[in-house]
């Protein structure tokens, strides 16, 4: 049986790495005494996923962790042994049981969304900037940097109060980081960007609804992007009711 685990991280939380991550839910799988199974061979481990690393220092509401299991119980009861046993700072919002067929949340993530507070509160000019049909911004990749226009890759946006809300595409195809978007909004300002201006929460993690790509493999400067493109990974899994 496929479980997906959606969890927050806050607090001093946020600044524990990804590997550190993983090997904190394999303990607090086993104290929770979680049914999870394990590969086979000589070294066996703890069959598990998670859908999309999250940067040092960056909190989140919306992150996900795809196990199996031998048996479970209900979603409810899980998610609540596993907040027993969890540390302040993570906590466990919701257990679903995916179909047996479903793909892991790593292979079909395409978009995030995050919200940006300012301390001094948002810049106004960040609707002028967002108007423009390019951004132009050096990416560093593993083996050079590249001329990467990011507007396409910037699926939503909105200038709040406090801050700035941002829908952008990710994943292993399309990547882009709020802090991507934050150098070339203070650079075309030119001013540097100074990352502890503001606190970046990742808010939830989606995949393209129906399951695919709009319009196949199209460019995604080509493809007709919509809040009805995305489903979360949340709502791709059921709930386990107590009854069952």
């Amino acid at each position: 049986m496929k479980l997906r685990i959606k969890f927050a991280k806050s607090g001093c939380m946020k600044l524990i790495g990804h590997l550190d991550i993983m090997r904190y839910f394999q303990k607090t799988i086993r104290r929770a005494g979680i049914d999870i199974a394990y590969s086979e061979g000589f070294s066996p481990h703890q069959i598990m996923s998670f859908a999309a690393p999250l940067g040092v220092g960056l909190e989140s509401q919306g992150e996900y962790l795809d196990i199996q299991v031998h048996s479970a119980s209900s979603s409810r009861q899980m998610a609540a042994e596993l907040n027993r046993v969890m540390t302040e700072g993570i906590e466990v919002r919701s257990v679903r049981r995916l179909p047996e067929d479903g793909r892991n949340a790593m292979s079909i993530v395409a978009a995030a969304d995050y919200f940006l507070r300012f301390e001094n509160g948002c810049p106004p000019e960040f609707d002028a900037f967002m108007a423009q049909e390019n951004i132009s911004v050096l990416k560093k990749t593993k083996k050079n940097k590249i001329l990467l226009d990011i507007r396409p890759l910037i699926y939503d946006f909105r200038r709040e109060e406090t801050g700035i809300f941002l829908k952008l595409a990710a994943g292993s195809v399309n990547n882009l980081k709020p802090e991507l978007v934050m150098e070339a909004f203070f650079s075309w300002l030119g001013e540097a960007w100074d990352p502890f201006c503001c606190q970046i929460c990742r808010l939830e993690l989606y995949a393209w609804a129906g399951g695919g790509k709009p319009e196949g493999d199209a460019a995604p400067e080509q493809k007709p992007v919509s809040a009805d493109s995305f489903i979360s990974l949340e709502e791709l899994g059921e709930s386990i009711d107590d009854a069952e």
